[in-house]
């Protein structure tokens, strides 16, 4: 009998412990996190100029993430005409480096608002095959792009970028399209 107690209380230690390791601890990057996406909270990892990088937690590694919510400012971009050039520049550097391009959309321009531009593009790299979700809009009269990112590493993993895709594809466009307020932008005035 205090075999099959001590037997029990070890077999409850070990599931707190699991359970634990899997929830993050109470306080854990609460006030680290910068941004909320698709429900997940993503915490700033690399700034360089006006590029801002974030990834989940336990995604610390730039070398070995899976998915990134990039800020991109583009401070020249001062007006719709500009963003759609800047999006054009892009949609042009996509392609120029090997991108597939999926979709490009244009939210037209409203009395209330400018125009917003979407680009889905799908690079294949012999190491990993990754998606990107890039919504260009103006904040605060300035040019910004928001991109979700999301990667799967291996050789030969379109099947699985494909299920991927068909499963989530539709949602990520939507929530990013629909994300408004967009998350504070360093060195951009709200």
């Amino acid at each position: 009998m205090k075999s099959q107690i001590a037997l029990a209380c070890f077999a409850m230690f070990l599931a707190q412990y699991v359970i634990s390791e899997l929830l993050p601890t109470a306080g854990q990057n609460d006030k680290a996190a910068a941004l909320s996406f698709g429900g997940v909270r993503y915490f700033h990892r690399f700034t360089k100029d006006d590029q801002h990088e974030y990834t989940p937690d336990r995604q610390e590694d730039l070398k070995a993430w899976t998915d990134m919510v990039t800020i991109q400012v583009y401070r020249k971009a001062t007006d719709g005409s500009a963003l759609a050039a800047t999006a054009n520049a892009v949609l042009d550097n996509y392609k120029a480096n090997r991108g597939l391009i999926v979709k490009t959309d244009s939210v037209p321009r409203t009395s209330n608002k400018p125009a917003e531009h979407l680009i889905v593009v799908i690079f294949s790299r012999p190491e990993f095959i990754e998606v990107a979700f890039s919504r260009f809009k103006m904040h605060n009269g300035i040019g910004t792009a928001v991109i979700y990112s999301h990667r799967i590493y291996g050789s030969k993993v379109g099947n699985e970028m494909s299920a991927w895709l068909k499963k989530n594809g539709p949602t990520t466009e939507r929530d990013l399209m629909n994300w408004d307020p967009i998350p504070p932008i360093p060195g951009v005035p709200d």
